[in-house]
């Protein structure tokens, strides 16, 4: 009776795991296997499921005649998050590393006021930034849009490297002091590769939500630039042009490539 009773908890155990957990990957998943889908559509408007399935939008999407003004908003925004990952690498690994050599009652009270912008609606910060840029006289631009992606996006650098910080050996940098190299060659020759890891991943998140970023871009950017969210929401707003099928599916396979790669550095890294 006893074994049978289990054999039912041990059934049950699974059949919620993998009920839910299926579940949860099907909905994660369908929606990116539909817009694939609707990428290849031949008609003039997305719709699902196609009519016909064709390439039209995607050479429509590379013709720079058709397509200039989402070519340009590609660039800022993959400009924008260039910028925005060299930033927040700059700024967190140091301070994950920082952290990770403080005492731990004072590394527990300054680890929320780094975490804090991950709190923090980036709406709200958006608008208080526009509000103070406007009180100092100054104007929305290309680099208050940088500066506030930084700020948003920075504690998921930190999260990553710290990760990888509180795993590195103190005494390696010791020895590096005791062979006579300063603070700065030893955090350059030593620290610093031993937190590539985590900066490729934390890179590889900051620069995904940099890119799909709308609140901070809309709030902080001057009329001139225009990033590619926004881009593809007045696609849509407009006349559900289908060439945002295409844009999405590109995105999709671009991020898929980036992310395995990114898996397959990590390791090599690691080994290096």
């Amino acid at each position: 009776m006893r074994d049978l009773r289990e054999r039912l908890l041990d059934a049950s155990y699974w059949l919620f795991v993998l009920g839910f957990g299926g579940f949860a990957l099907f909905y994660m998943i369908a929606p990116i296997g539909i817009a694939v889908l609707m990428s290849f559509t031949d008609g003039a408007t997305l719709r699902f499921p196609p009519q016909g399935y064709s390439l039209r939008w995607y050479r429509a999407l590379i013709d720079p005649m058709q397509s200039s003004q989402i070519h340009i908003a590609a660039w800022n925004s993959l400009s924008i998050a260039a910028w925005t990952t060299l930033g927040a690498a700059l700024v967190a690994a140091p301070a994950a590393y920082g952290l990770s050599r403080m005492r731990a009652r004072s590394a527990t009270a300054l680890e929320p006021v780094l975490l804090s912008p991950l709190v923090l609606p980036s709406l709200v910060y958006a608008l208080a930034a526009l509000l103070v840029i406007s009180n100092l006289g100054l104007s929305p631009a290309y680099g208050f849009v940088v500066a506030g992606h930084i700020v948003v996006f920075a504690p998921l650098m930190y999260r990553t490297s710290l990760a990888v910080a509180q795993q590195i050996d103190p005494s390696l940098a010791e020895a590096s002091t005791t062979l006579g190299a300063g603070r700065v060659r030893t955090f350059a020759r030593v620290t610093m590769p031993a937190l590539v890891p985590g900066v490729l991943a934390g890179g590889f998140l900051v620069f995904m939500q940099s890119m799909d970023n709308v609140s901070v871009t809309l709030f902080l950017a001057d009329p001139r630039t225009t990033v590619l969210p926004l881009r593809m929401f007045a696609m849509i707003e407009e006349s559900l042009d289908a060439r945002v099928g295409a844009i999405s599916g590109l995105l999709i396979a671009a991020t898929i490539l980036t992310l395995i790669i990114v898996q397959r550095l990590v390791p090599f890294v690691r080994r290096r």
